[in-house]
């Protein structure tokens, strides 16, 4: 089982990720933001990874420290779990339905970091959660796994519908780049010999 477990303290915020990319898509989120915990729950169901995380964050300032320094604990899991990535396929894309909004993630597990986001809110919130949070989430969690992430939503006018099918694109996307390609079960995929 490729899994792992990053605790993250600052003076901002106190943070336990467990995550089990092998999983069933099992899920324990506690980040004292509601409508981030919904997501980072799609997040888990919808790509396998059973994802354990418990946030304690400065919300009483605001929730950006809360959903950055999630991102980036969560992003360290995934890329400590996966190791030298051997035996993934890599890349993963989706298009991600959801009534009236469609939205297209695509991604590589590359060692290169890089977010191409375009989530076009026309609210500042969601629940309690800043609408701008979303993309800081995505920009955070890319960094820390070293992930290159497109993020695009083609049609949308629902805001709850673009922030779920974001989350969801990811999740599937995720799901098929971190499988194992049984053809090459044994190799790390790229011509490089790292990632």
């Amino acid at each position: 089982m490729r899994t792992a477990t990053i605790s993250r303290r600052t003076s901002e915020t106190s943070i336990d990720v467990t995550v089990n990319l092998d999983g069933t898509g099992d899920y324990a989120v506690t980040t004292g933001v509601g409508f981030f915990d919904h997501m980072l729950e799609q997040l888990s169901r919808h790509s396998l990874i059973d994802l354990n995380v418990t946030t304690v964050g400065d919300l009483h300032i605001d929730q950006h420290h809360t959903v950055e320094d999630t991102g980036i604990a969560i992003g360290e899991a995934v890329a400590k779990a996966l190791a030298d990535k051997r035996g993934i396929r890599r890349y993963g894309d989706a298009l991600s339905p959801m009534d009236e909004t469609l939205t297209r993630v695509a991604l590589d597990i590359s060692g290169r970091p890089w977010l191409v986001c375009d989530l076009p809110f026309s609210q500042k919130r969601l629940g309690e959660m800043d609408t701008e949070m979303f993309e800081h989430f995505f920009h955070s969690f890319a960094q820390a796994a070293g992930v290159t992430l497109h993020i695009t939503t083609l049609h949308g006018t629902n805001n709850h519908h673009i922030a779920e099918a974001a989350f969801k694109g990811l999740a599937r996307a995720l799901r098929t780049a971190i499988e194992i390609d049984p053809r090459k079960a044994d190799a790390i995929p790229s011509t490089k010999g790292t990632l």
